[in-house]
Parts: structure tokens; C-alpha cells; sequence
């Protein structure tokens, strides 16, 4: 697993250098793309960027667990989880090593 990271700044910078926005106005507008997509996701939308996949909200139920380490069960509580689904263009772009496709 690669130790680098795309953070916000990342993406702004990138943002300023390929679109020309001032630093500040990229920031804005990456931080505002990404509260509206985590705004669609809380109100259990599903977000899907094109070429690049799906987030979505799934309610899991309760059930019982097990302990790995003592066998004792316990019980786990119903939540909502966060999944993404990769496109089929991102998949490959993943596993041909990222080469543009």
C-alpha cells in the first residue's frame, strides 16, 4: 500500500493549477463540492459521479457478533455504513497502474 495521500489541499492545488481559480476560490470549491456530496449522502442519497463510481447509504440491521478472542457473543446495534462502488473505467484504471484510458 502506497504511504502518499490526496488530502483537500491536494485537490485545490490541483484545482488552481488546471482551472486558474485563485487559491482561495479553488479551496471553495473543492470544500464546497465535497459538502454537498456529504449533505446527499446524510440525507441517505445516493451520489454517483460518472466514470468514477457510487456512494450510498445502507442501513444494516442489528444481529450478534462473536468475540474473536473470548467466543462470547454480543449483540451489534443497527447503523447506517457508507459504500462506494468503483466504476468499471476506475477499476481498470486501478489495475492497469493508473495509465490514462
Amino acid at each position: 500500500m502506497s504511504e502518499n495521500t490526496l488530502t483537500r489541499m491536494d485537490l485545490s492545488e490541483a484545482v488552481f493549477r488546471e482551472v486558474g481559480l485563485s487559491r482561495n476560490e479553488s479551496a471553495q470549491l473543492v470544500e464546497t463540492v465535497l459538502q454537498h456530496i456529504s449533505d446527499a449522502l446524510v440525507r441517505g442519497e445516493q451520489v454517483k459521479i460518472s466514470s468514477f463510481g457510487t456512494f450510498s447509504v445502507r442501513d444494516k440491521g442489528s444481529r450478534v457478533g462473536r468475540n474473536p478472542k473470548t467466543g462470547e457473543e454480543v449483540p451489534i446495534d443497527p447503523r447506517r455504513v457508507l459504500t462506494f462502488r468503483p466504476s468499471h473505467i476506475l477499476k481498470d484504471r486501478v489495475a492497469s497502474g493508473n495509465r490514462a484510458g
